[in-house]
């Protein structure tokens, strides 16, 4: 046995997995609580955001009031409408659930903290979108229904619709994203 020579790979032990991944836990919740403080502000830019794409599909005018988190559209027609982005229509409480999942994720696959940061911010970007799609739903069935009609039905239940259905899908696609199996960096997860 003499002149043998042992390698021994050094393997990650489980608590140098924890550290980083406590660490992501704490931004994640961090961002949660952010969103929760600047709500107003998100609601504000999220109504812009409205405001841009209506003025790129549509050809009358819009105007997007940031202070009133409120989006004015028609105002060349017959039937100017305001929407205003409230707190409960704002996607900003669709994230919460998907920041909170991450939270527990990261705790219970520390492991998988990029996975589960990347699949947070794809089903992230789906949850806004899905909420954007909400809003012209509504504005397109106020255009074709008019006010009464097109606001009842586009909000109410085209636009509940659109986030409970959207917002199901986004979680599902974090999930699915975050928790499949697969190669990454060269390991089995």
């Amino acid at each position: 046995m003499r002149g043998r020579i042992v390698a021994v790979a050094s393997t990650p032990t489980p608590d140098t997995w924890r550290v980083p991944a406590r660490m992501a836990i704490g931004a994640v919740l961090a961002i949660l609580l952010g969103l929760v403080l600047v709500e107003r502000a998100y609601r504000t830019l999220e109504i812009t955001l409205s405001g841009a794409i209506i003025s790129v599909i549509s050809s009358n005018e819009v105007h997007v009031a940031g202070g009133r988190e409120t989006v004015y559209f028609n105002l060349g027609g017959d039937d100017p409408i305001g929407l205003r982005m409230t707190p409960e229509c704002s996607s900003v409480f669709m994230l919460m659930p998907l920041l909170l999942v991450t939270s527990v994720l990261l705790w219970l696959r520390p492991r998988q903290a990029k996975r589960l940061i990347g699949s947070l911010l794809i089903a992230g970007a789906a949850v806004i979108a899905v909420n954007q799609v909400r809003v012209l739903a509504i504005v397109g069935l106020v255009d074709w229904l008019g006010v009464t009609e097109g606001y009842y039905w586009g909000h109410t239940l085209m636009g509940s619709l659109v986030s409970v259905l959207g917002g199901a899908l986004a979680l599902v696609l974090f999930v699915w994203l975050g928790t499949r199996n697969g190669r990454t960096g060269g390991e089995r997860s």
